[in-house]
Order: C-alpha cells, then structure tokens, then sequence
C-alpha cells in the first residue's frame, strides 16, 4: 500500500467528532427532525448542539429551518445533500479501516 492511501485519509475531520457523526446519523434516520429530538437523542445541551449545528450548517452538511408550531418557536434541522455524501464517505472509509476486504 502506497503512502496516502490508507482509508484513514478518507475520514472527513468534521464528522469525526462523535457528536457531529451522532447527529448527522439522527438526520439520516429521521426526514427534518426538530432541534429538541436530535438534542434528547443524542443527549447533548442545547447550547452543545447549537454548537455543532453552526459548524455543519457552514460546512453546507445540515440546514436550518426556523418557524413556530401554535406560536412557539420552533427549529427543525435537515442534512443536505452534500452532507449525505460526506456522511455516506466518512462511513465507507470507517469501513475500510475496519474490515481491510472493504478497501479499493
């Protein structure tokens, strides 16, 4: 194996982190969830999920969408189609990392 090719160098360093990988596999299992479900599902804070919502939403992985539901504020979040394929990729080079029959 030449140098550069481990899968290792297919993980997106911006779903590495747990929460971020915990919270983009919510809005994959789960078409447009509310902020509070993703909050309680993965059991962070809101002010963690704040966090790492703003992060994925300037990378252009999940986006935002605000209203209200009998006057209350409400948010609800959605993974966008460039985020689905870094998920799907960063998923794929774990696999390979794990299971070396899984590598091209």
């Amino acid at each position: 194996m030449k140098r550069g090719e481990h899968p290792r160098h297919g993980l997106d360093t911006l779903i590495n982190s747990p929460v971020r990988l915990s919270i983009l596999a919510e809005l994959i299992a789960i078409d447009g969830p509310e902020f509070r479900h993703v909050r309680d599902t993965v059991e962070i804070t809101d002010s963690c999920l704040s966090k790492h919502i703003t992060k994925l939403e300037r990378s252009g992985y999940v986006a935002v969408r605000k209203g209200s539901v009998n006057g209350r504020p409400r948010t609800w979040l959605e993974i966008t189609p460039v985020g689905r394929r870094a998920y799907e990729s960063h998923l794929a080079a774990l696999e390979a990392i794990i299971d070396p029959t899984k590598r091209s």
